[in-house]
């Protein structure tokens, strides 16, 4: 989807950071203003404003064939999502693993919302992960699997943005990380314009979503 004032991508940055003005928000933000550099249009949620239930003990999420009917936020983030270009997911380490704000996130999104349709496939995913010093790595990881999961298209750009910070204070400190981060963030963009310009000339998308659900079997494709 692109912005309603022209033809601007819409990057979202999502963050689960419980602590305002962290790491995490300041590597989202950094984020934000180089995409704004490039003419394309930032938004941020931060999870931590919204109210966003755990899954609940109804136990039907592996039968049911409808969104989730917890009320809460999730819904509306959800459509944020549909309309965007392009997401990046910005999460702090937390106890040697991911925030548990991002982790209840992507299980109700994925289970309650993202499964039936795979809404988020051909968009543009990045990751950002902040820490002290450890599991940044692994955090990471566990997000891409999250981006392959729902068919969206992850760019390489070197290495990962993972930002270090040993610091008290929150900061932007890591020079490498910085460097990681505003390739990814360029790379994004690159591959969305890039998207934009191949569907406007040709009417059709690069990719077309035609894998929507895993559960569903496909018969084998014969060459």
């Amino acid at each position: 989807m692109q912005d309603t004032q022209g033809a601007r991508p819409v990057v979202l940055g999502i963050s689960g950071s419980e602590r305002p003005g962290g790491n995490t928000d300041l590597a989202l933000d950094y984020a934000g203003r180089l995409v704004r550099r490039r003419g394309a249009v930032f938004r941020t949620i931060h999870l931590r404003d919204h109210r966003i239930s755990p899954c609940s003990p109804c136990g039907d999420c592996n039968v049911r064939t409808t969104p989730c009917e917890v009320k809460d936020d999730m819904p509306a983030i959800v459509e944020e999502m549909k309309r965007a270009d392009a997401i990046i997911y910005a999460v702090p380490v937390h106890g040697f693993g991911l925030a548990h704000l991002m982790q209840i996130f992507i299980e109700r999104a994925g289970v309650g919302f993202l499964r039936f349709e795979r809404p988020l496939a051909n968009k543009v995913g990045g990751i950002i992960v902040t820490s002290r010093r450890y599991s940044d790595a692994s955090v990471h990881s566990q997000l891409v699997d999250n981006l392959l999961l729902n068919r969206m298209i992850l760019v390489g750009s070197g290495f990962p943005a993972l930002l270090r910070n040993t610091a008290r204070e929150p900061g932007l400190n890591d020079t490498e990380g910085l460097d990681a981060l505003e390739r990814m963030t360029h790379r994004m963009i690159d591959m969305t314009l890039l998207l934009h310009r191949h569907q406007a000339a040709t009417g059709e998308p690069v990719l077309l979503p035609d894998d929507r659900n895993e559960r569903v079997a496909r018969a084998p494709s014969m060459s």
